[in-house]
């Protein structure tokens, strides 16, 4: 069993800068893909960022581009999501995700879940 922890939520005033930071432990596979996602009051959950293993391949929603910036140090088995400029859109509970394997899985078929950090952003 795996489980992830989330941390680095909170409240920032529009313009302002987050960072999360996910840690996972338990039974990790020797390599594993990450991701985080994130779902406002009545919304589906919906993709933010993923990477491989390696750190070589970053996706990104396109309303995040420009503004997330996803990494890992694997070593610390932690993946972080840097928020700049944040906008009130990006209020929801933010989800860290990992899949074992090397390739980032599509949509969100990964096997285990964190339980989330709120993260408000404030207008």
């Amino acid at each position: 069993q795996v489980q992830l922890v989330e941390s680095g939520g909170g409240s920032v005033q529009a313009g302002g800068s987050l960072r999360l930071s996910c840690a996972a432990s338990g039974r990790t596979s020797s390599n594993y893909a990450m991701g985080w996602f994130r779902q406002a009051p009545g919304n589906e959950r919906e993709f933010v960022s993923a990477i491989d293993w390696g750190g070589n391949i970053k996706m990104y929603a396109d309303s995040v581009k420009g503004r997330f910036t996803i990494s890992r140090d694997n070593a610390k088995n932690t993946v972080y999501l840097q928020m700049s400029s944040l906008k009130p859109e990006d209020t929801a509970v933010y989800y860290c995700a990992l899949d074992p394997g090397p390739r980032i899985p599509l949509r969100q078929e990964y096997r285990y879940w964190g339980q989330g950090t709120q993260v408000t952003v404030s207008s």
